[in-house]
């Protein structure tokens, strides 16, 4: 029997090993452009959390005060200052990632293919039009979702350095300019983005349009949460003046009536601007102080409530994006 008989024929590659080497090869500068920004962003948070080591030589007190400790007079390195005004916005840089990577997935990756019409080639070779869809959300979400995760850790890691001292207030973890580069919030608003993304996409087919349609869903979502995320979970009352703790994210405050009625003091600093607050409450009835807030044992549960509201809406953008993608071609 020759050796020819004897070959046994190769299959095709199968999957989506395929189409996703295609998307890699594809989009290899956008790939290489992503990969270079996160390794600036990484050595941007190194470089401070080491210029703040380095100057802390210069301080004399364990607060990181460089004055003579205890004098009333407190006053910190540049370092430190300067440290601090670049990763006080550290959420807001994570969350402006996340939706590029939207824009990303809703116009060069999915619109730009339905409005050329490049994608019929992928489509007649052996590419069904769902495992089409697949690797394009796949490969971003999982690549959006280890660079995030990347940067939320070394974010933390140089946000930590700085909380050491007790006189650090614009990284406080309830701040919304810091509270989504933290947690597993971040990898829920990336992974949102690329399903958004690819919905807008297949929505709309066209790039410019599915772009902007993205960012205004994502920016939507965003405003949202914002405004939700301090109900997401129950806050803890305080009575008498008893404190929630330094790094607590106060809610509500004012006083009880006799009868329990709450009093906001708030509303007694709108109704007067010129008149005393204390007064106004005690002439309203208020008789015990109360607070309500969220301490920082709260901010887990926070997190893992958001990350769940997120995972879901993604989950449900990827169902409709999969059942527009059906509809219109089978």
């Amino acid at each position: 029997m020759s050796a020819i008989g004897l070959r046994t024929p190769v299959a095709p590659a199968s999957g989506l090993r395929g189409p996703v080497r295609v998307l890699l090869r594809q989009h290899r500068r956008a790939l290489w452009a992503a990969g270079a920004l996160l390794v600036l962003s990484v050595a941007v948070v190194v470089g401070l959390r080491i210029w703040v080591a380095v100057a802390s030589s210069a301080e004399r007190c364990a607060d990181g005060d460089t004055t003579r400790c205890g004098d009333g007079l407190y006053l910190t390195t540049y370092a430190r200052t300067s440290a601090e005004t670049f990763l006080e916005d550290g959420g807001t840089v994570i969350l402006l990632l996340t939706a590029l990577i939207g824009a990303f997935v809703a116009g060069p990756l999915i619109a730009r293919e339905l409005e050329s019409g490049t994608y019929r080639m992928a489509w007649t070779q052996s590419v069904s039009p769902t495992r089409w869809l697949v690797a394009r959300l796949t490969v971003p979400a999982a690549l959006a979702t280890a660079g995030i995760t990347v940067l939320v850790l070394v974010y933390r890691w140089g946000r930590s350095y700085l909380l050491e001292s007790p006189y650090t207030s614009g990284l406080s973890w309830h701040l919304q300019s810091v509270y989504p580069a933290i947690g597993p919030v971040a990898v829920g608003y990336a992974v949102l983005a690329t399903a958004v993304g690819a919905l807008t996409a297949l929505v709309v087919r066209r790039t410019v349009l599915s772009l902007s349609a993205s960012l205004l869903v994502i920016g939507v979502v965003v405003k949202a949460m914002e405004r939700v995320r301090a109900d997401l979970w129950p806050t803890d009352r305080f009575l008498g003046g008893h404190n929630p703790g330094a790094d607590a994210w106060l809610i509500n405050g004012g006083k009880l009536t006799a009868s329990g009625k709450e009093l906001l003091w708030k509303d007694c600093y709108s109704t007067d601007r010129m008149a005393d607050p204390a007064a106004c409450m005690r002439n309203r009835g208020g008789i015990t102080d109360f607070l309500d807030a969220h301490p920082a044992s709260h901010f887990w549960p926070l997190q893992l409530v958001e990350t769940g509201i997120l995972l879901v809406l993604a989950a449900a953008a990827v169902a409709l994006a999969f059942r527009v993608l059906r509809r219109r071609h089978g």
